[in-house]
């Protein structure tokens, strides 16, 4: 098996819970169930779900940068929502990131996430060539 490289954004909840922001495995990356939060663990974007969604994705691009990806590498998205009725918002800061990449992408509707101010998690599959 390939040597596991880790990535630690350093959120509250990582040593807690016991997880790593995104781990490589030779040429893939996985990247965790990644919110809405700045660099001092604030969520950034209350009530707003584009806002919110594109925070996630800068914060999925870094763990991808920390581990020698791009967006561009992603070939999977996976979106925990908790309104699905604003998917529209969700779907268009989505779009912004990945509209010429394409990955397969699911989003799907959750009762709530670790924090009730969060509208949106995202996980992301990356593939190195």
């Amino acid at each position: 098996m390939a040597e596991k490289q880790h990535y630690f954004s350093g959120t509250k909840w990582e040593p807690i819970v016991g997880y790593s922001r995104a781990i490589r495995i030779g040429n893939q990356i996985l990247v965790t169930g990644t919110t809405a939060t700045n660099e001092q663990g604030e969520i950034v974007g209350i009530d707003d779900a584009y806002a919110q969604t594109v925070q996630v994705i800068r914060n999925i691009e870094k763990a991808l940068h920390a581990l020698g990806a791009e967006l561009k590498h992603v070939v999977r998205t996976r979106m925990f929502v908790t309104d699905i009725a604003r998917w529209e918002e969700y779907g268009r800061a989505h779009g912004e990131f990945f509209r010429d990449i394409r990955p397969c992408a699911t989003m799907v509707e959750v009762r709530k996430l670790i924090d009730d101010r969060m509208l949106i998690e995202i996980e992301a599959d990356a593939m190195l060539e």
